[in-house]
């Protein structure tokens, strides 16, 4: 059966803490199998990750110093209002993960996410309208989305 999994590049070698960390904060997730492998002259110790996150799956590796995660890829994390916004932005952003624009944040272990209410998508709709370019404009301003702000741009408030 063909299938698409992502597959993650950690330069830090967090892949299995990474893993552990998603299961335990975003529903659907979950660590499925570790393999422990040595490779390189080195004889370095390469731990790849088959996991899920939110249902979707992943392979993470240990890539060593040399790679890096950046934010040509993110988890698209959609929630359900305020509450949920915050409380996986707190979870994201924590412990050296950094905010970023527009509902972008980065974890401690260099994912990107966003994190994007259900209500930006029905506020924006397809921006062919003027309330839903209030919208756009009122979210290009943001870090974290504030849902309340987005439909006071939505009103012309």
């Amino acid at each position: 059966m063909t299938s698409v999994r992502t597959h993650l590049w950690f330069g830090n070698d967090k892949a299995v803490e990474a893993a552990h960390f998603y299961a335990e904060h975003i529903p659907g997730s979950s660590v499925d199998k570790v393999t422990t492998a040595r490779s390189g002259p080195d004889d370095r110790v390469a731990d790849v990750v088959e996991f899920t996150v939110a249902g979707h799956p992943v392979v993470g590796l240990n890539a060593g110093p040399h790679f890096h995660l950046d934010e040509a890829f993110s988890f698209y994390l959609s929630v359900e209002g305020q509450a949920e916004v915050d409380h996986y932005w707190d979870i994201l952003t924590a412990d050296g993960g950094e905010p970023g624009a527009c509902g972008w944040c980065k974890d401690k272990y260099g994912v990107s996410w966003q994190v994007i209410p259900r209500e930006l998508e029905e506020l924006s709709g397809d921006y062919s309208t003027d309330a839903s370019q209030r919208v756009c404009a009122a979210m290009l301003t943001m870090q974290k989305i504030d849902v309340a702000a987005l439909q006071a741009a939505y009103d012309g408030d």
